[in-house]
């Protein structure tokens, strides 16, 4: 892999490469190595930067040009989504399963023989998620987990990592009800990583990376407090008279 940097797994964590210096194929390319411990993890987010690899590769680390993303304020709902989603019986939670739902998420899918989500990444977000930085949302049917999603919260930004479903539709139910509580919460923007069919029909867009960045700088200067979201999300849907849809 000629042309990245190469990170030492000892040394500063915070030592990356300018994200600007990604390649442009693959698109995003920008370091490997290193490891995953939560300052690195941290450091790399509010540098747009996100480790992805699949097992048996080293630690390779992504900012692609452009990014996706998604403005809570554009949340789109189609009329057909709105009325499939009335039917389902869901109960929504935050941060009840973050491990059902990162094993969810790592779980194969049916298109696809591996995962991208190793146990090296799983063991790395539930370290984050015991220090309050990484989240889930839920979706229940009684008490079977139907979909979820989790990330990693900085600032005024999610960096949304990766969502999975049993039940059709139910992780966009569970994205609506995630986009709805970070608003309450004064989130301005969600990171969606790479563009995706999926994500543009509930309203996601693209960043130049430049863009990108100048964003993460003004919304992550000053990060919240971390902290578990479990009661505060019952809180403002027990007391919420608008849910959606």
């Amino acid at each position: 892999m000629s042309g990245i940097h190469w990170l030492p797994a000892s040394g500063d964590p915070t030592a990356f490469p300018p994200a600007e210096k990604a390649l442009r194929e693959p698109d995003g390319l920008l370091a490997a190595g290193g490891d995953l411990q939560p300052q690195r993890l941290l450091s790399a987010y509010v540098r747009g930067i996100f480790p992805w690899y699949d097992e048996g590769q080293p630690i390779l680390w992504w900012s692609p040009d452009p990014r996706a993303v998604l403005w809570p304020e554009d949340l789109h709902i189609s009329r057909r989504l709105a009325r499939t989603l009335r039917k389902m019986d869901l109960r929504f939670s935050a941060d009840s399963a973050f491990d059902a739902v990162i094993e969810g998420c790592a779980a194969p899918r049916a298109k696809s023989r591996g995962t991208w989500i190793t146990r090296d990444m799983v063991d790395a977000y539930r370290r984050l998620h015991e220090m309050g930085w990484a989240h889930a949302f839920e979706g229940w049917l009684g008490d079977d987990l139907a979909a979820g999603l989790y990330g990693v919260a900085i600032g005024r930004v999610f960096f949304a990592e990766s969502m999975f479903t049993r039940v059709d539709d139910a992780s966009k139910a569970v994205l609506i009800n995630a986009v709805d509580y970070l608003r309450a919460r004064s989130f301005e923007l969600i990171d969606c990583q790479v563009r995706s069919e999926h994500l543009y029909t509930l309203g996601a867009t693209t960043l130049p990376r430049g863009e990108f960045l100048k964003q993460l700088k003004r919304l992550c200067a000053r990060p919240d407090e971390p902290g578990n979201w479990r009661l505060d999300h019952e809180r403002f849907f027990a007391s919420d008279c608008t849910a959606r849809p």
